[in-house]
């Protein structure tokens, strides 16, 4: 197997993804398949599931050889790592061969301002099952500039652990109270990029605050960031990775109970 990114703004993308992963699985399993890179797995307590796709036509190079294995499994704090070092000028290419015990990560410079630079990773072993996570129509939809929902909720998590949405055709308010206090945001519906809600339909769930601002950590992802809540579902988070139709990362949150 065999895979690249030279183009800057993706190799951000992709750092940006796997910072986001670390901080939901320590492992992370990864399926190279014909014409996509699958990752899905959740988190220690199993209240977070995480699902990415992205297509073979992203990368710069993309290629798995019949007797390679499909899935792998390697420490996501030490890849993330090695992805933070990557320069500018540096494409960044992920091999290995075979039935493989190591994973090969190199950094490679276009210019002589930054040496090459070659990493091998141990691959382990993880049991997971593989979720089939059906098309599912949500009570409501909102879409929101990523930065803007990134420094309220990093705000909001100054104060609680948790985080209470009331939505309905008029607003989307978002409450957390703890021991320093409470705070409220009411945000405009015309504010909004997206928005959608079921006739009539007020919806007051509460979520782990501290499980949607680890979601919510990067910018680089995407200019926005689509919710998606419903009473009998849990939320969905969608970060779409580009123009191209499938590449996205998604995160499954079940809400705490009902307001």
């Amino acid at each position: 197997m065999k895979l690249s990114i030279s183009d800057k703004q993706k190799k951000e993308i992709f750092l940006a993804i796997f910072q986001l992963l670390k901080g939901a699985t320590s492992i992370i399993s990864m399926t190279i398949m014909e014409n996509q890179l699958f990752v899905q797995g959740m988190d220690k307590s199993h209240v977070c599931l995480f699902d990415m796709r992205i297509m073979k036509t992203w990368f710069n190079h993309f290629e798995i050889e019949d007797n390679d294995i499909k899935n792998i499994c390697f420490d996501s704090t030490t890849f993330h790592a090695i992805l933070n070092i990557m320069q500018d000028d540096q494409t960044i290419t992920i091999s290995y061969l075979g039935d493989a015990d190591k994973l090969n990560i190199d950094l490679t410079s276009q210019s002589q301002s930054n040496y090459d630079k070659c990493f091998s990773i141990p691959l382990t072993t993880l049991e997971a099952d593989v979720f089939e996570i059906p098309d599912t129509e949500y009570e409501l939809d909102f879409s929101i500039n990523s930065k803007k929902i990134y420094e309220i909720i990093s705000q909001m998590s100054l104060f609680g652990s948790d985080i209470n949405i009331e939505c309905n055709e008029e607003k989307v308010a978002l409450k957390t109270t703890g021991d320093l206090g409470e705070m409220l945001v009411n945000i405009p519906i015309d504010d909004l990029n997206e928005y959608s809600v079921s006739e009539n339909e007020t919806i007051e769930l509460s979520y782990s605050l501290t499980f949607i601002h680890k979601m919510c950590l990067s910018t680089k992802l995407s200019k926005d960031i689509t919710f998606s809540i419903s009473k009998d579902f849990p939320m969905r988070i969608k970060y779409s990775l580009g123009e191209e139709e499938g590449n996205r990362l998604l995160f499954y949150l079940a809400p705490k109970c009902n307001i």
